[in-house]
């Protein structure tokens, strides 16, 4: 495979190891994780590079058991309604589609198909949010950041997966819960203290994982346009597998 090929001349180092382990975790176990575990994913955060050092960010952490229920039914809720409303392969609702192309135009990243169709099992309550996890990490971004701060909340956020990866913990990105704060909902920008020049970036969800999810998985291969010495090679082609 094309991972193994890439990897057998030299040996894996540590970083190597956790950036190519690390996987999606969406089952914990109850028990919560230490506060000073949670403060040294934040920190690998603060740290993280962003353009002109600007730190476009804020890190809410939420570890109340009420909070983060409160939220998710709020996104549970916001999912029902888009689906209801925009949905329009379910049986007698063909009429919704001029509607809902409409909408798909406008929103193509948000109403792309695999996020739509989650949308609709989180509306059935056949997948979760945060997918139990004890602790949450909300990423909101400075408007007023230099050049893409949504790139350096990215950036900040990554490294807090790696860290906390290499500290046994599980992690899982989840966008989803921009649904309580991108629409007009007052509610928990209020409760949280959210106000202008920030917005949602994106949130972690972070716990103990249930059993040994991690491992390297082989993924697909794109092209990689390589210029050198006044040639163009394309490496990491399918048929390097």
């Amino acid at each position: 495979m094309v991972l193994q090929k890439l990897l057998e001349p030299l040996a894996l180092t540590e970083v190597e190891k956790v950036a190519l382990s690390r996987r999606s975790v969406r089952l914990y176990r109850k028990k919560q994780i230490p506060r000073e575990m949670v403060k040294r994913v934040l920190e690998a955060g603060r740290y993280a590079p962003s353009a002109g050092n600007g730190q476009p960010w804020k890190f809410v952490v939420l570890r109340d058991a009420e909070i983060i229920n409160g939220l998710t039914q709020t996104v549970v809720r916001m999912c029902r309604f888009i689906s209801s409303a925009l949905d329009y392969t379910r049986p007698g609702k063909a009429w919704l589609k001029p509607l809902s192309k409409l909408f798909i135009r406008r929103m193509p990243r948000e109403l792309h198909p695999i996020p739509f169709r989650a949308m609709s099992l989180i509306a059935e309550g056949k997948l979760g949010l945060w997918h139990g996890a004890p602790t949450v990490i909300l990423i909101f971004k400075d408007v007023r950041g230099i050049s893409n701060p949504d790139l350096d909340c990215g950036i900040a956020g990554q490294n807090m997966v790696l860290v906390a990866h290499g500290l046994s913990l599980g992690t899982c990105w989840v966008g989803f819960a921009q649904l309580a704060f991108r629409f007009p909902l007052r509610k928990w920008k209020k409760l949280l203290g959210i106000e202008w020049p920030y917005e949602f970036a994106s949130s972690i969800g972070i716990g103990w994982p249930l059993g040994n999810p991690d491992g390297m998985v082989e993924r697909a291969a794109r092209p990689v346009e390589w210029y050198e010495n006044g040639t163009k090679t394309i490496i990491l082609r399918k048929e390097d597998g």
